[in-house]
């Protein structure tokens, strides 16, 4: 069996014995290592501790690493983005900073649907080879796992070919990946008055091939004003359940939609976005199982308000970080600028931003007792960083590329 001991870290991060989701108090309580050392045997985690503690068995493995002023770190979980996709979408990036509004833009192609034009053109292969690429990029910058979502193909044929790319990703790439189900982005022009006929095509064309082949894990949807309702949203994710794939929803983006709440009664495993909420809605997500996954750099791409992290947690809420990496909202797969914002213009500590980028980030893909912390027996997915003077200069040097090396399942890239 093949070794590796990493020794003199100046801090071993997110250190735990036994893992669960963390809620509200518990994201600022984040276990840490002084002058540790770490051993990871084949691709799994298999002990770790102090330096002056370590083993006289275990000082003699088949590779020893150095790590001396470097802080470990869990690799990130970003669970929520959608890259596959054809081609970016800059000209509407100019187009808004010329002042055209969303709705501008969407009457002119733009948007989503000018997402799926594209993919629709553009071949299987070309599409894989494309995500392969923001795969490899994100990794680099520390991404261990990662939720990508279809959405942008919006027929029958599109869809499919978008969750064929994801499944040919989760086989050759060393990264966890999840695939979600989102034809419930938003309505293909041919449906823009005919709403009822794209559900029943997502439910009676799309789901049966979907769950026969086994190409998702969850179901998502839009619920958001001028898209899918609560009560459409719910139709739809029932639907998919009926298949196997558990709910996962785009909830209180621009409006007080009613999605965290649907997300709640369907026990969804997550609802994202929430930069608008209220009490109501607050409240209802933390009396639940539900993870609330905020996505920072959406809300700064498009200027919008940041998501009420501080009022989230101080209720009690589970908060997990996501990059939304997608070419029309937040064209960046960066978990480190995230984690960053996230302490910038949340007001998270960076206890609270590493936790919910990491062990709730795995919770929110189901991989929380695989991922997300230091603990015996998960995969060895770890950021080693330059040496840095203490964890918050990780999100406090922004703009820094603070990162050494990344492992994922015991292997360096």
């Amino acid at each position: 069996m093949s070794s590796l001991l990493i020794t003199n870290i100046r801090q071993l991060v997110n250190v735990r014995e036994h893992t669960s989701v963390l809620r509200g108090r518990e994201l600022a309580d984040l276990p840490c290592i002084d002058n540790a050392y770490l051993l990871i045997e084949e691709d799994t985690i298999a002990g770790y501790g102090r330096m002056e503690d370590l083993p006289a068995s275990n000082q003699q493995p088949a590779t020893v690493v150095d790590a001396i002023g470097a802080f470990v770190v869990p690799a990130w979980c970003d669970s929520h983005t959608h890259i596959v996709f054809a081609a970016s979408r800059e000209e509407e990036f100019v187009d808004k900073i010329r002042g055209m509004s969303y709705a501008d833009i969407a009457a002119k192609g733009g948007g989503i649907l000018n997402s799926a034009r594209k993919l629709h053109d553009t071949s299987e292969e070309e599409l894989f080879n494309q995500a392969w690429k923001r795969l490899e990029e994100v990794s680099r910058l520390g991404t261990g796992a990662i939720e990508i979502k279809s959405g942008y193909g919006l027929t029958v044929e599109a869809e499919l070919k978008m969750l064929r790319v994801i499944k040919k990703l989760q086989e050759k790439s060393p990264l966890s990946i999840k695939a979600t189900f989102l034809g419930a982005h938003t309505y293909p022009s041919e449906y823009k008055n005919n709403h009822q006929g794209y559900i029943d095509s997502i439910i009676q064309d799309m789901l049966p091939v979907i769950a026969r082949d086994k190409l998702a894990d969850y179901i998502d949807v839009f619920c958001e004003e001028g898209f899918f309702s609560p009560a459409e949203t719910e139709t739809i994710c029932r639907a998919g359940m009926a298949h196997g794939l558990k709910p996962k929803i785009h909830a209180n983006q621009l409006h007080l939609s009613g999605g965290t709440q649907v997300g709640v009664q369907l026990g969804a495993i997550s609802v994202d976005h929430l930069e608008t909420m209220d009490e109501a809605a607050i409240q209802a997500l933390a009396h639940s199982n539900t993870i609330g996954t905020l996505l920072p750099t959406a809300a700064f791409f498009l200027r919008m308000p940041f998501q009420p992290a501080r009022t989230l947690i101080d209720a009690g809420c589970a908060i997990a970080l996501a990059s939304d990496f997608n070419p029309g909202s937040s064209p960046s797969g960066n978990m480190n600028l995230v984690v960053a914002m996230s302490c910038i213009q949340m007001k998270m500590l960076p206890q609270e931003a590493i936790n919910a980028a990491t062990l709730n980030g795995a919770y929110a893909m189901e991989l929380g007792q695989e991922l997300g912390s230091i603990t015996v027996g998960k995969k060895a997915n770890l950021i080693i960083t330059k040496p840095i003077p203490s964890l918050a200069y990780y999100p406090y040097a922004f703009g820094a590329n603070l990162i050494d090396k990344v492992m994922i399942k015991g292997e360096w890239l």
